[in-house]
């Protein structure tokens, strides 16, 4: 049976991702952290695993660029993309005026900045693991605290709903990688993902590189750049592109690319994500 792992405690958002994608026929083991769910993967505690890359409002995750680009060679096999909707929760008999401190995943913290501003003002607030630990956090500490939590965690904890839709957005979002020791087979509507890094800095190395993609005539659904963690003002960039590495074309294309970098890393091939 597979064994998908995910960023537990049950009920947050990533077991959500993780169900949507696994169904019921599937196994799911909660982790305690992302890089958890990438060597529970690479030990075959787990034969795929779930995590968050990208959400409409906040941007892409740090913690899983980072973990792709310098600590896992396992590949992106999928995507999937689950609603956001995220709920203001404490303890039975505390009111929205007696808070004082706010539990929240970093994420979710920036995704309800509104709420919590002019709801919350001058609540000091407590970076959480994951959303589903921040309501059992809240209900643990013996002040006046609440979370900003999933609906299922809320359920599972017994924490009592203050405001629901408190995100800043009604149409938030957040895209899900599915990792594991293949990508996926051709579709024939796929997507690559890669990362590339120069090893000298001169002007027009990036426009030389991207023009690849545009004289290919192959799509890029985005770019982004992140610290290489070596030298200051030194980048690493991340690509998407339509397309499946195993294509004869795409196959070209990336061998081009890579004759023009230093560092360069398909992290996959994988069927694009279409709502249903």
């Amino acid at each position: 049976m597979t064994t998908i792992a995910y960023l537990g405690p049950p009920g947050s958002f990533s077991e959500e991702a993780a169900v949507a994608y696994g169904g019921a026929d599937a196994e799911y083991l909660p982790l305690g952290s992302m890089p958890a769910v990438v060597t529970a993967i690479e030990t075959g505690a787990a034969s795929g695993g779930v995590l968050p890359i990208e959400n409409v409002l906040e941007g892409s995750v740090p913690t899983t660029l980072d973990l792709l680009i310098h600590e896992t060679d396992l590949r992106i096999a999928g995507e999937t993309v689950i609603p956001i909707t995220q709920y203001l929760v404490a303890r039975p008999g505390i009111g929205l005026t007696q808070i004082k401190l706010l539990y929240g995943h970093p994420q979710s913290l920036g995704q309800c900045r509104k709420f919590i501003e002019r709801c919350l003002p001058g609540v000091a607030t407590v970076a959480s693991l994951s959303n589903s630990a921040a309501p059992a956090e809240a209900l643990a500490d013996e002040r006046p605290a609440a979370a900003i939590s999933t609906l299922r965690a809320a359920q599972l904890t017994g924490a009592h709903i203050l405001a629901s839709s408190i995100n800043d957005r009604a149409d938030n979002v957040t895209r899900f990688i599915i990792l594991g020791r293949d990508d996926g087979a051709p579709t024939g509507d796929d997507k690559t993902s890669l990362c590339f890094g120069f090893p000298e800095d001169r002007a027009g190395i990036l426009v030389e590189t991207l023009q690849e993609l545009a004289s290919a005539g192959v799509n890029m659904t985005k770019l982004e750049s992140r610290p290489s963690k070596a030298t200051l003002g030194e980048y690493i960039f991340l690509v998407d592109i339509n397309g499946h590495r195993a294509e004869p074309r795409i196959a070209a294309l990336l061998a081009r690319i890579r004759a023009k970098t230093g560092l360069f890393k398909v992290f996959g091939s994988y069927p694009c994500y279409r709502e249903k």
